[in-house]
């Protein structure tokens, strides 16, 4: 990677397609999912909402780690699974792992594989996916080191290859450090992508519904406690909204958003099923 390398990006979730699908349509972003391994999807932007390189960027555009940060987080409380983004340009390369309402934790490495981030981050990276804590922990510390040989697309290789253990199968055509475009041609080619695009705040509410009605989550969004959690959801999203939307800040605003659908969503559940015949 160098001044003239595109930017790109890639979105990790440890669930299965049928699980990301409704919730991934709340960032109302278009975007091709696919199976990537065991336990694991991945989503390809199909757009691109950030700008290629940093020194011409246009005012209020925001760089990809911000983009995709932002993403991250709304996936992530929006969801009882982690969720890691992948993003480079051509300065820099990294990822933020988002998992419920803790903080991201990321790491960055510089265009020629420099670390640029810092050494808790692995660990604490390792703690949240439940990795070894010898093993796995010693291949992500390598990352941390400097290796004059080993660029930035090297050592997103070596963080996924670490991530293998767990189930994670990158397909092929989606290798870290390609163009938007090419990852986007990647994945619609394969035949298990599907395209998640927005149609509208009553097909997202149905959808998410079903995949309650469907999972075992149903009994924990019933009750007081539920109630509070959403509440605190509803109360959460709001000012992270209007931040997001003051800032132009698309993944932070879409992180509010999400934040308020699924307190609404939990409120409208707990009275649905108190209403129902049995319930």
């Amino acid at each position: 990677m160098d001044a003239t390398s595109p930017v790109g990006a890639l979105l990790l979730c440890r669930a299965e397609p049928k699980a990301v699908r409704p919730v991934a349509q709340l960032l109302r972003e278009t975007l091709l999912l696919a199976p990537a391994g065991d336990g694991w999807s991945v989503l390809v932007p199909e757009g691109r909402p950030w700008r290629d390189g940093r020194p011409g960027q246009a005012e209020g555009a925001e760089p990809v780690d911000r983009v995709l940060g932002g993403w991250a987080t709304a996936l992530a409380v929006g969801s009882t699974w982690p969720v890691l983004a992948l993003w480079w340009d051509g300065d820099r390369a990294g990822y933020t792992l988002a998992s419920g309402f803790r903080r991201p934790v990321g790491y960055v490495w510089l265009a020629d594989g420099t670390p640029a981030g810092e050494d808790e981050a692995m660990r604490t990276f390792a703690e949240r996916l439940g990795l070894d804590p010898v093993l796995d922990v010693q291949s992500l510390e390598a990352l941390t080191r400097p290796e004059p040989e080993t660029d930035a697309r090297a050592r997103l290789r070596g963080l996924l290859a670490v991530l293998t253990r767990t189930g994670l199968t990158l397909p092929d055509g989606l290798d870290p450090g390609e163009p938007a475009a090419r990852l986007t041609e990647g994945a619609a080619a394969r035949p298990d992508a599907g395209r998640v695009e927005w149609t509208g705040w009553r097909d997202a509410v149905e959808a998410e519904l079903g995949v309650v009605e469907d999972s075992r989550v149903g009994p924990w969004m019933r009750g007081p406690r539920a109630r509070a959690l959403a509440g605190a959801q509803l109360a959460a999203g709001l000012p992270l909204l209007l931040w997001g939307a003051g800032r132009r800040s698309g993944g932070w605003a879409a992180a509010g958003a999400l934040l308020m659908v699924h307190g609404a969503l939990g409120l409208a559940y707990d009275r649905m099923r108190d209403g129902a015949p049995g319930g």
